[in-house]
């Protein structure tokens, strides 16, 4: 399937990898400063507190940021989990109606979460919201990016949903899920 949104869900997927490699950056220097601090006590010398504050904080909202930015690029990609025993046996015309409303009632689950999310994040704002831990982070910059990878699934589930909704009413014999493939 042709998807015009594809580089906008691939900045998504660039997002999602340089949260990943923060955290794999940040969890490094915290464990190559607990082996100067040893080597360093080894030799006689004192502790030296090369430590990040707040790691495991950060690192969780690190990871929000990958998990959500990821979701829209890894859908056009074919890489989410799919259950098709049932559907899989269906005949094509038949099947393109069920694949259509999966979609359709993945999408509107999507919009519901993305519309208290969207609230969340006004909530954080209005009432200057920041996390409880060491570094006092606002809670909105998480959230922002949560939201962010929730509005791009919705975008990749539209375009979906229409190019399903265009096979059911042109051309139902001729569905394939395949077509969801990466060019």
């Amino acid at each position: 399937m042709h998807y015009r949104l594809r580089p906008l869900y691939h900045l998504g997927a660039y997002l999602a990898a340089l949260c990943l490699c923060l955290i794999c950056g940040m969890i490094t220097a915290q464990v190559l400063g607990r082996i100067v601090d040893k080597l360093s006590i080894a030799l006689g010398g004192d502790r030296i507190g090369l430590a990040i504050p707040g790691l495991a904080e950060i690192a969780g909202f690190l990871l929000v940021g990958a998990s959500f930015l990821g979701l829209a690029y890894t859908f056009v990609n074919g890489g989410h989990i799919r259950v098709t025993l049932l559907i899989g046996q269906l005949p094509a015309r038949i099947r393109v109606f069920v694949e259509l409303w999966s979609v359709g009632i993945a999408l509107a689950l999507c919009l519901y979460l993305a519309w208290y999310v969207i609230w969340l994040v006004q909530d954080s704002i209005a009432f200057n919201e920041t996390s409880y831990g060491l570094v006092k982070i606002p809670l909105w910059i998480p959230q922002s990016a949560m939201l962010a990878g929730i509005l791009l699934l919705c975008l990749a589930l539209v375009e979906t949903w229409i190019a399903y909704l265009i096979t059911a009413v042109t051309r139902p014999s001729a569905f394939r899920i395949d077509d969801n493939a990466q060019e």
